[in-house]
Formats: C-alpha cells, sequence, structure tokens
C-alpha cells in the first residue's frame, strides 16, 4: 500500500514549527491572546490620555501608586490561586476587571460631572494594575499549558495572534475615540475579556494525542489546586537565583521602557492637546508600531528563538534599546520615536517576551501563577518607579535625553549579561525534573 502523500500539509507545518496536534491549542492560544492584547491596546491611548490631563509629573506619581496597589493585590491573587482550580481564579480575575470596565463607563457615561483630574488618575492606576495582571494570567496559563520544548517553538507563533490584537485594539481606538467617544471603548474592551474566558476555557479542554502535552489531559479535567500560601510567590522569588534572576531582567528592562515611555508623553504633550486628540494620536502610533512587531514575527521569531536559542533571544532587546536610545539622542523626531517604539516592541513582543516566558516552563506551578505573579506585577511597577522617578530627576537636571544615554547604555551592558546567564540556567534547567526546578 503507497503512503499517504501529505507534502504540503508536512511543509506547512515545518513553517510554523508545528507538530501534529499542536494546531487546535495554538489556534485557540493565539485567538486568545488576540482579545486579550485587542482589551488592552483599546484602553491604553484612554488610560495615557487621561493620564496627562494632570500633566507628566502626575503620572511619574502615579507609577508609586500603582507600584503599591500591585504589591497589596499580589496576596489577593495568591489567595485565589490557592484556593480555587486554575480555570476559575482565570475566569474571576477577567471578570472582575470586566466588571470594572462597566463600572468605570456607568461612571463617565450618566454622571460625567463627577468625573475629573482624580478621577482619570484612579483609572490610570487600575488600568495600569489590569494591564500587567491580565497579561501574566495569560503567559502563565501558557507557561502551564505547553512544556519547554513546546514553548520554544510555539509562543512566538501565539504571540502573532496577540500582535494581530494590539493593531486592531489602537486601530479601533483611533476609529472610535472621535464619533463614540473615549468612554464607549470600555465597554468593547469588556466584552473581549469576557470573550477571553471562553477561550481559556476551551484552551485548556482540547484533548490532544501528544503523549508529552502535559496539561490537557485526555479525559479534560481540570488539575487539582495549586495550594499553598497566598505569599508563597513572594518567597520564592528571595529564595532562588533562577526567580531573581528573572525579576532583575525585568526591573531593568521596565527601567528602559519607562525612559522610552515618557519621551513618546513628551513628545505628544507637544503635539496635541486635546483628550480625544492625544487618544486618536496614542492609537495610530501603537497601530503602526505593532504593525512592525508582526513584520518581525512572520519572518525571523520562531527561527531566531529555535536556532540561536534563549541566551541571544534574551540579550538582543538590551542591544537594540542602547542602539536606539543613541540614535534617539542624535536625531530626535516623531518618526525617530517610532522606529525606537516598533524596534522595541517588536523585538519585545516578537522575541524577549516569548523567550522569556519560556524561561517559566521549568518551574513548578506554584510558581508559574504565584511567583511569576510577584516579578510581572510589582517587580514590574517597580522598575516603573525607578524609570520613571529617575528620568525626571535627569529632567529637573536639563540632561534630556543626552542623560538618559548615559543611564541606557551601562543598564543595557547588565541587561544583557543578565539574559544570557538566564537562557543558559533554563538550558540546564530544562534536563532536570521540573518539580524540583532550577535554584
Amino acid at each position: 500500500m503507497p503512503p499517504r502523500r501529505r507534502s504540503l500539509p508536512s511543509t506547512a507545518f515545518d513553517l510554523l514549527n508545528l507538530r501534529h496536534g499542536e494546531a487546535a491549542p495554538v489556534l485557540v492560544a493565539g485567538l486568545f491572546f488576540f482579545c486579550i492584547l485587542s482589551a488592552l491596546m483599546l484602553l491604553r491611548p484612554a488610560r495615557d490620555a487621561l493620564g496627562m490631563e494632570s500633566g507628566l509629573d502626575s503620572v511619574r506619581w502615579l507609577f508609586v501608586g500603582t507600584a503599591v496597589v500591585t504589591l497589596l493585590v499580589n496576596p489577593a491573587f495568591g489567595a485565589l490561586v490557592a484556593r480555587l482550580r486554575r480555570l476559575h481564579f482565570i475566569a474571576a480575575t477577567y471578570a472582575f476587571f470586566a466588571l470594572s470596565l462597566v463600572g468605570f463607563w456607568a461612571l463617565l457615561a450618566f454622571a460625567p460631572d463627577a468625573v475629573g483630574a482624580r478621577s482619570g488618575q484612579v483609572f490610570y492606576v487600575w488600568f495600569s494594575v489590569f494591564n500587567l495582571f491580565v497579561t501574566m494570567v495569560s503567559w502563565a496559563l501558557l507557561a502551564d499549558r505547553f512544556n519547554s520544548d513546546q514553548a520554544k517553538r510555539l509562543f512566538a507563533l501565539i504571540a502573532i495572534g496577540g500582535t494581530l490584537g494590539a493593531i486592531f485594539g489602537p486601530w479601533l481606538a483611533s476609529r472610535l475615540a472621535g464619533p463614540l467617544g473615549t468612554p464607549a471603548l470600555l465597554l468593547v474592551a469588556a466584552g473581549f475579556l469576557v470573550t477571553a474566558i471562553a477561550l481559556a476555557w476551551l484552551l485548556v479542554r482540547i484533548r490532544s494525542d501528544r503523549p508529552d502535552d502535559a496539561l490537557a489531559s485526555p479525559d479534560g479535567r481540570e488539575p487539582p489546586r495549586i495550594g499553598g500560601s497566598a505569599l508563597a510567590g513572594i518567597r520564592a522569588v528571595f529564595a532562588s537565583r533562577y526567580l531573581l534572576g528573572i525579576a532583575g531582567y525585568v526591573v531593568i528592562m521596565t527601567v528602559v521602557a519607562t525612559f522610552l515611555y515618557f519621551t513618546r508623553l513628551q513628545m505628544v504633550a507637544a503635539a496635541e492637546s486635546g483628550l480625544d486628540a492625544r487618544t486618536g494620536l496614542l492609537g495610530s502610533i501603537d497601530m503602526w508600531t505593532q504593525i512592525a512587531v508582526l513584520a518581525l514575527q512572520l519572518t525571523l521569531t520562531g527561527q531566531i528563538i529555535r536556532r540561536l536559542g534563549l541566551a541571544v533571544a534574551l540579550a538582543m532587546l538590551p542591544v537594540a534599546m542602547a542602539l536606539g536610545f543613541i540614535g534617539l539622542a542624535l536625531y530626535g523626531s516623531f518618526a525617530v520615536l517610532i522606529l525606537l517604539e516598533a524596534a522595541n516592541r517588536a523585538i519585545q513582543r516578537g522575541i524577549t517576551r516569548p523567550a522569556r516566558e519560556t524561561l517559566f516552563t521549568v518551574v513548578g506551578r506554584e510558581d508559574k501563577y504565584k511567583a511569576k505573579a510577584f516579578i510581572d506585577t510589582f517587580v514590574y511597577r517597580a522598575g516603573d518607579v525607578i524609570g520613571a522617578q529617575t528620568e525626571g530627576v535627569l529632567g529637573r537636571l536639563g540632561l534630556a535625553l543626552g542623560g538618559l544615554v548615559s543611564v541606557v547604555v551601562p543598564l543595557a551592558l547588565v541587561w544583557a549579561a543578565l539574559g544570557i546567564w538566564l537562557g543558559r540556567a533554563h538550558q540546564r534547567a530544562a534536563l532536570e525534573p521540573v518539580a524540583s526546578g532550577p535554584h
């Protein structure tokens, strides 16, 4: 009996780094990320525009408030993880933020006179917490859903779904902010979150014919509750060199990203003065930078991680950011800013983020959710605070972009070295039982 001809499917699978049995979960995971990033990027221009209403100095202090709130929320999230099954605490997280969006919309729609600078600051802090937690939960689910080998091959592909959402969200914001007003964007984002809950449920219940597919059990049942202490994630980070290294990598990354963020706000503040106009301009910038992200993901991302390894992938962003800030200091303009943001997000979302999330595939399930929550929320926001205050001090000293470059370049060297160490530590840990985890 002659063998069946499957040259075309095999070629497509090879091109996408897919193996048989993986197409369905990858497709659902991509749609899941599409909804999450659509909701986030739909609201981000409105968050930035509202935050700028009280001036850039106020935004810097809002970063401090956000860091404090994320620290307070972490034990509550840890308690959810300990007491509820995985799908239940994921659904509870997304449902809470969706209901919060409805509440903000009701305030803006039915009590506009009660909305002022203080309300905008509250929304800014709330969104910043929302942004980190829904993204963290998404990646934690994927790190639980796919093993280390699958993560190296598939996370970059799955991230394309998020990038498409990150393009679609700002496009919607730029089109709807004018005719419908900024408040209407909140309800649209809530709808995306509700859809994401359904897709998360589907993702963990897809049956797989792969024997190494650790999460999707053949009978479709949920694994038992993780249990443990609500503060276990915080203790785990300081007890493990590996997790502490990831935290250090995240801190430096967010410090440098915050420098870029405030540079963008300053340029937008100088160009536009109205809330809706700033929302539209910020949305347009986001849309074009995400198109650059998609171009990289479709061409190079999967090959870079698979062929060059995590160490190189994690070191690429520090090098690119150092070179980008030097270029921005020499040729400061919107065009250069968009190029720098495009390079930053293309590498960060297309290469660095999938590589960084792969690091969590070799730790235990409790650390995937609890320690990761602490790193991706409080540690991340702590980096924001450090970056915002440092940028403010440099600005008051009159150093501007030249001063930022003098800080970014040394940080980038440490950042790149840490990325190389983490990549090698992951490679060693991947050969050990996941239960023991790296130290």
